[in-house]
């Protein structure tokens, strides 16, 4: 069978869980469309670390499809990002005390990459379900885009990796209550969020052509 791997994060800046986490470990084990397994893994918020443990277990067991998901308080939607950039610039310290600024993520690597996933398609489907989505032009700067950035790197020289890409969420809202006025989202709309995207990652070929830029 083959193999989907999910990521999410630890937890990071004084907050105690970190809902990527939290969504992801649910889907261990799980078939999806009788063909592919999940697998999941716990990533550290440290720049570097975090890509060498994603590289790491990708080496030591291929997947074919790799989804990695991070936190985005302040955000309303499942965002599917779009673009990862080749710029480390960190506003706080990351779990280990590192700050790098204006550093690349991989010295001589193209400026960006794209996600492979089907986002729009993805985007639709979520849409039709009347679930908050976006697509993202941004994955920000700090440890999320990293690792985007780092796990396109790999999925452009390792062809055994069809697709792969990230997306970040909101706050759950045991989060939120901590951050007056931020928005959140509900585990289970999570859950159909991201059991919505796996299927498609894995049933859905060509991509849709679907409105879903931004103006500013």
């Amino acid at each position: 069978m083959k193999t989907i791997l999910l990521t999410g994060f630890e937890p990071f800046d004084r907050e105690t869980i970190n809902p990527s986490w939290e969504l992801v470990r649910r889907f261990d084990g799980l078939v999806v469309a009788g063909t592919h397994r999940v697998e999941v893994l716990c990533l550290p918020c440290v720049f570097d670390l975090a890509l060498e443990s994603l590289w790491a277990r990708l080496a030591q067991n291929k997947a074919e499809i790799v989804l990695c998901l991070g936190q985005a308080g302040g955000r309303a939607e499942f965002c599917l990002e779009r673009v990862a950039v080749n710029i480390n610039d960190a506003r706080i310290a990351d779990n280990a005390g590192k700050q790098p600024i204006d550093t690349p993520v991989i010295a001589g690597g193209p400026v960006a990459y794209f996600s492979t996933l089907p986002i729009k398609a993805m985007l639709k489907a979520l849409h039709d379900q009347g679930l908050a989505a976006a697509v993202s032009q941004s994955a920000g700067s700090f440890v999320c885009n990293h690792v985007f950035y780092g796990l396109m790197h790999y999925a452009n020289t390792e062809p055994a990796l069809g697709r792969a890409g990230f997306i970040h969420i909101p706050y759950l809202p045991e989060q939120a209550e901590h951050h007056l006025g931020a928005p959140s989202m509900r585990m289970e709309n999570l859950v159909s969020c991201l059991t919505t995207c796996l299927n498609l990652a894995v049933l859905q070929g060509n991509e849709l052509r679907y409105g879903a830029g931004e103006i500013s």
